[in-house]
């Protein structure tokens, strides 16, 4: 069933892909990524390279080690170490009521001051002028704007939707119907749930953009461009935002025509695996399962609590089990292969790999869709509640919570996933239509790039609600107005009233 599944998926990739009319000439363009995790830098290299492929130089700042071959690409490492996520144990941040972002608000303001010291990326600051884009990740890097006074920008949404950063750009989403990223109960109709929906998009737009982060990074980045309007003003001068997010994979919003969803970029056909990893597979007769945290929650990181049921769980599994884990372990049953590093989608569009037990990261959940795998979600921190939520509710999964965890719950739910086909044929119809679209992700994405270096910034794409002010956008001063109208009407109609209809009363008695 799942081979007739793939083959379907070939023949309507094979479809979909269009080329591109060349460049009318050769851009320069700069990507900032000055804060960033592997996973965001994954949204931007299938970008990069698309670029640089068409004869356009890139040049990118980040904080990762560059690894890039492409000669038209030049990766930039500043050097600061502040957000290396090496270093966190993600499983505590499991407990923050942020969702993880509690690091942030000490850490990027200390971060700023010390941005523009760095003797690279002051020089690379001097010669902005010379680039034709200024491409930046929109999470965490408000201190990179300076970079794009007076510059035509895009912004990439490596999360993505953003509810903050889409009312920037004059498209207020609904938070009856548009959850919010940390949170775990999707769009309902439930008071209660819309209620702290509400009260937490409001609270956290506020708490990061106006009270405890970026005034902060603000007031380090004013000191030295005393001159610079605020960073939130050069925010709205984007001319588009590349979203990481696309209908047949998450709820449909409403988009303006400079929202462009580019979900599924990073997404490729499975590549031959190496002759080891082969052999593993296809002697399996009944299938393997495998596991990975992602990039950022290192395996070892694990509590050992959890990394014994695990332990216990597979050696009662017929499955032959691959498990990305960054050091050896003991007690292991002969089904159980570690590596510390594995080609993760060339594994998953694997037929005989039967279950992707995963921490419901973004790209992770996009790649379980996009070749078809049926997942066990397990999430830690951030989106991924939400993500894990949807895989269950969507019918291509389950989801389970760390603190819940005991082996005969893994077993079973394995167990669930792999014999009953209903998991497996509703992430095939998802990945059919993710798969279905005019031109793929990457290539929408370098078309309304150059489309924007084409017209200069492209400022008829520009929505007016950008422009307003909450009180304009909501009518607030029209309401007001009416108000008083309505108001002055009323006690006008009473004293007339009073006038009129009093003295006859009085005459009567």
């Amino acid at each position: 069933m799942r081979l007739c599944m793939l083959v379907v998926l070939a023949s309507v990739v094979l479809s979909a892909l269009g080329d591109l009319p060349p460049p009318e000439r050769s851009y320069k363009i700069l990507m900032l990524l000055p804060v960033a995790s592997k996973s965001h830098r994954n949204v931007f290299l299938p970008i990069a390279n698309a670029l640089a492929d068409r004869g356009h130089e890139i040049t990118m700042l980040s904080n990762l080690t560059p690894v890039t071959k492409h000669p038209k690409i030049y990766e930039i490492d500043h050097g600061l170490r502040e957000f290396d996520t090496d270093n966190v144990d993600m499983f505590k941040t499991c407990k923050d009521p942020r969702g993880g972002l509690s690091l942030f608000f000490n850490t990027l303001p200390a971060f700023a001051k010390k941005f523009y010291n760095v003797p690279r990326v002051w020089e690379l600051f001097e010669r902005r002028k010379e680039f034709d884009l200024i491409v930046i990740n929109h999470m965490f890097n408000e201190v990179a704007y300076p970079f794009a006074h007076e510059m035509p920008m895009i912004m990439v949404a490596t999360p993505g939707m953003d509810n903050r950063q889409s009312a920037v750009m004059g498209n207020v989403l609904n938070p009856i119907y548009f959850p919010y990223t940390m949170m775990k109960f999707p769009p309902a109709l439930k008071v209660l749930s819309n209620a702290v929906n509400i009260f937490a998009q409001i609270y956290m737009s506020v708490l990061w953009r106006n009270w405890a982060v970026v005034p902060a990074v603000q007031k380090e980045v004013s000191r030295i461009f005393p001159d610079f309007p605020p960073l939130l003003d050069i925010e709205r001068n984007m001319s588009l935002v590349l979203l990481n997010y696309h209908y047949s994979m998450e709820t449909t919003f409403p988009l303006l025509p400079s929202q462009i969803p580019v979900a599924g970029m990073h997404c490729k056909a499975a590549k031959p695996l190496p002759l080891d990893l082969l052999s593993w597979i296809e002697g399996a007769d009944h299938g393997v399962i495998y596991f990975s945290l992602g990039s950022i929650t290192r395996g070892n990181s694990m509590p050992v609590k959890y990394r014994d049921l695990f332990v216990q769980a597979f050696a009662q599994m017929k499955q032959r089990i691959i498990w990305k884990f960054e050091e050896e372990l003991e007690g292991l049953s002969d089904n159980v292969l570690i590596r510390k590093w594995l080609p993760q989608q060339d594994l998953l569009g694997h037929p005989n790999v039967k279950v992707f037990i995963t921490h419901g990261g973004l790209l992770s959940t996009q790649e379980a869709m996009y070749h078809a795998t049926p997942a066990l979600a397990i999430p830690i921190f951030a989106d991924q509640p939400k993500n894990a939520l949807r895989i269950q509710e969507d019918g291509f999964g389950l989801s389970l919570i760390w603190e819940e965890l005991t082996v005969d719950l893994i077993v079973n739910s394995l167990e669930e996933l792999i014999n009953n086909e209903k998991y497996s044929k509703n992430i095939a119809k998802t990945s059919i239509v993710i798969r279905d679209q005019m031109e793929t992700p990457i290539e929408r994405a370098v078309w309304w790039i150059e489309y924007v270096l084409r017209h200069q910034g492209a400022p008829s794409l520009r929505c007016p609600g950008a422009d307003l002010s909450w009180i304009e956008y909501f009518c607030l001063d029209v309401l007001f107005i009416v108000y008083v109208i309505l108001f002055a009407g009323y006690w006008f109609f009473k004293k007339l009233f009073c006038k009129l209809f009093g003295k006859k009363k009085e005459k009567q008695e």
